[in-house]
């Protein structure tokens, strides 16, 4: 299985895509707030298999955080929720909805990652992983090429 992974990508330009969204793997929105420096960040992520919790890979959408005060993590929770539903585990600095509804268009994508941004004051970044896309599948998608950062191993 060939894998191409898509990194650095803005909300705008997420939006614009119009990729095959069987051929999504995987997508993260990693929110990150100024100064940098505090690493400061949500990451919001989606995998089509599930993502592991202990041995068992839950359905639906996950987030993890560092260094955010713990009495937001309630208010992060409460936000996606109101987005995808699901029900709520926690494990570490993980909080998975299971359940939740699961979507990998662009335009979704995008549009919870600009969400994101103005309710947490934070700069997204997403990164797109996909299946078996062809030179023409990527072209037509309008994927940045420039952003290709293909996965080792995988072709």
């Amino acid at each position: 299985m060939a894998r191409d992974r898509y990194w650095k990508l803005t909300s705008e330009e997420v939006e614009k895509l119009n990729y095959n969204i069987q051929k999504v793997l995987n997508w993260e929105i990693k929110c990150v707030r100024e100064p940098e420096e505090n690493a400061e960040f949500i990451g919001v992520f989606l995998y089509k298999q599930g993502t592991p919790f202990d041995y068992n890979p839950i359905k639906g959408v996950t987030y993890y955080h560092n260094n955010i005060e713990r009495k937001e993590v309630p208010e992060i929770t409460k936000f996606l929720k109101s987005k995808v539903g699901g029900e709520e585990k926690e494990r570490g600095e993980r909080v998975f909805l299971e359940g939740s509804k699961e979507f990998f268009s662009g335009k979704e994508v995008g549009q919870l990652a600009r969400e994101l941004e103005s309710r947490f004051m934070a700069k997204a970044s997403i990164s797109i992983e996909f299946e078996n896309l062809t030179e023409e599948e990527k072209e037509q998608a309008g994927l940045p090429t420039a952003k290709l950062l293909p996965v080792p191993g995988s072709k």
